[in-house]
């Protein structure tokens, strides 16, 4: 289960970032139209993954109730962490992309 908090955890700072003034205000840099785009792409396959995974393990009655309250409390974590730390948040981020994927292949 906490591959698929972190996979959707990376999945939200990628759309998060997928907006220009986040990805502004974090990254130091005006963003491409390319990167945005690749940014929201990315971030919805995660979330789907993370979809997809939480159902195959857990069906999909059970699934796609742990799946939303996951995803929940990243978003949660997201809102209220993104005024007051926005690098701690975004270190976050990579850290659960790396490690998301990871753990879900050896749990699997």
């Amino acid at each position: 289960m906490l591959s698929i908090a972190l996979i959707g955890f990376a999945g939200f700072a990628a759309l998060c970032l997928a907006m220009e003034k986040h990805f502004s205000e974090l990254l130091k840099r005006k963003p491409g139209h390319g990167q945005l785009r690749a940014l929201r792409v990315g971030g919805w396959l995660l979330l789907m993954l993370s979809l997809v995974l939480c159902v195959q393990w857990r069906g999909w009655a059970h699934g796609l109730v742990e799946w939303f309250a996951l995803l929940m409390a990243g978003v949660t974590l997201w809102v209220f962490g993104l005024p007051y730390l926005p690098r701690v948040l975004l270190g976050l981020a990579a850290v659960s992309l790396v490690l998301g994927p990871l753990l879900a292949v050896f749990a699997g």
